[in-house]
């Protein structure tokens, strides 16, 4: 299948919560399974596809699930959270025929390859997903520090920022103010300036230092993967112009 293009390789974040669908916890084969055949089709498009997962609908680090634990402590459980849910998607990538690789920042043999650029960049190349799993490896650095920062190591186009329940980036909470504005585009210091919650303010700074556009979106609308990986006005753009 051949369409038209924006970009050629993109980094999906994937937040936890996206994987467990109505049930807000834990994981819904279904929806991971719908998940996937979105990704098989930006795949199919032509373009290489890298995914982070996030891990908060198994545990919740800084808020929820840790209070009163170790922070540290905290962070490595939500990386393992991370590994179940990459596991997950590639099981449902898998059943598909999509070819794919997971590669852990911490170190288990027998369930995943370790990080190696090098070898992420050659499984892209060789149209397969590659789904970095468990964080950055340290601790204090969150699942959206991960994208951009593996977007950056790939030299990645775009990191398509999947959000749950919201299509786009506004300027006070959509669910509680009906006046709410949405932007189209932004840039990334404005987003830093009014603590819109795109990303953290870490993984912001990452992507401004290396020009990579944010494309923030409702994964709840079947089909906006695509739209957002071809470069469709869908959602908010942050970024990009340099």
């Amino acid at each position: 299948m051949t369409k038209e293009k924006k970009f050629n390789r993109v980094v999906l974040k994937l937040s936890g919560e996206a994987l467990a669908g109505k049930k807000g916890y834990g994981i819904d084969p279904v929806v991971v399974d719908d998940i996937a055949g979105q990704i098989q089709e930006v795949l199919e498009s032509g373009l290489d596809v890298a995914v982070v997962n996030g891990g908060g609908n198994i545990w919740r680090g800084l808020s929820g699930s840790s209070k009163g634990m170790d922070r540290a402590t905290a962070d490595y459980m939500g990386m393992l959270a991370t590994i179940i849910n990459s596991l997950a998607l590639q099981d449902a990538l898998e059943n598909r025929g999509v070819a794919t690789r997971v590669q852990t920042a911490i170190e288990m043999r027998q369930i995943a390859e370790p990080y190696i650029r090098r070898r992420a960049i050659r499984h892209l190349e060789k149209g397969r997903v590659v789904i970095f799993a468990a964080g950055t490896g340290n601790p204090y650095f969150s699942t959206d520090t991960t994208a951009a920062l593996r977007a950056a190591e790939i030299e990645a186009d775009a990191i398509l920022m999947a959000k749950k329940g919201v299509d786009g980036v506004y300027d006070s909470d959509p669910a509680k103010n009906p006046d709410a504005k949405k932007y189209d585009k932004l840039d990334y210091i404005e987003v830093i300036q009014k603590n819109l919650g795109v990303m953290d303010s870490t993984a912001i700074s990452l992507c401004m230092d290396n020009n990579i556009p944010i494309v923030v979106f409702n994964i709840d609308t079947k089909g906006n993967i695509l739209q957002a990986a071809l470069g469709k006005k869908i959602g908010t753009m942050v970024g990009g112009v340099k």
